[in-house]
């Protein structure tokens, strides 16, 4: 199955058969790699190289580490964690400049908005309505700007889980869960600029209800550029 590696960076070779045999099927998910002295053998490394092939492995989330008598290297399934908690990261830390989350957010979330028009149904309506009824309890009845925030995130999310498509929902989920600190720090907390955001999700909604998809579409973009422009300043974040 295996074959010797290069003396360069040996641990890199053991990590790229390894893996090779990992997505393709060589190994399950559950099931143990042979220990470490069996690989050390089989790849003619030594037992550091195979540990850090291992380590690197494990980061990757292909395996998990076990100790004990009965531990060892065991396959995981396929998971998006490893990724998504990567860019929540950078997210968090602001590494991501702000252009780049506009940019991404008008283009992507105008076609997330068309689909959900396109594929939604009264369950997913009823979602949406419910946190448009949130957002107007914090902004009328009880005023928090962060709770209100937290509210318009999570009907992006819910547009995008009903868009019914994987890949859009889990960075979705990544980007609204993390944004926080974008808005903290560029958003004036004025009421009247969280009033103007939930006229344009009412938009939104009334348009994904009624099926318009293109409507929707260019819903979500004129939204998300009148909101972003509020975040937009010549020194780039708040005093």
């Amino acid at each position: 199955m295996f074959k010797k590696v290069e003396q360069n960076r040996v641990f890199h070779g053991v990590v790229v058969q390894l893996e090779e045999a990992i997505l393709n099927g060589r190994f399950q998910p559950g099931e143990k790699l042979p220990p470490e002295r069996e690989l050390k053998e089989t790849f003619q490394v030594g037992r550091g190289a195979v540990r850090e092939a291992l380590r690197i492995l494990e980061q990757k989330g292909l395996l998990e580490i076990r100790l004990g008598a009965h531990g060892g290297a065991i396959v995981t399934s396929p998971s998006s964690e490893p990724m998504l908690e990567s860019l929540s990261l950078l997210l968090k830390r602001k590494e991501i400049p702000f252009e780049d989350i506009q940019e991404f957010r008008s283009t992507v979330e105008g076609r997330i908005a068309s689909l959900a028009a396109e594929r939604c149904d009264k369950e997913d309506l009823t979602r949406l309505k419910t946190i448009l009824t949130k957002c107007e309890y914090y902004l009328e009845k009880e005023y928090d700007w962060d709770a209100f925030l937290l509210e318009d995130g999570r009907f992006h999310q819910e547009l995008s889980n009903i868009a019914r498509n994987q890949l859009f929902s889990l960075i979705a989920d990544a980007l609204h869960q993390n944004i926080h600190n974008y808005y903290t720090s560029r958003l004036e907390k004025k009421k009247e600029i969280l009033e103007e955001n939930l006229r344009d999700l009412h938009v939104i909604f009334d348009a994904v209800k009624s099926s318009d998809i293109l409507q929707a579409g260019e819903n979500m973009r004129n939204h998300i550029v009148r909101f972003d422009a509020y975040m937009t300043h010549e020194q780039g974040e708040l005093q």
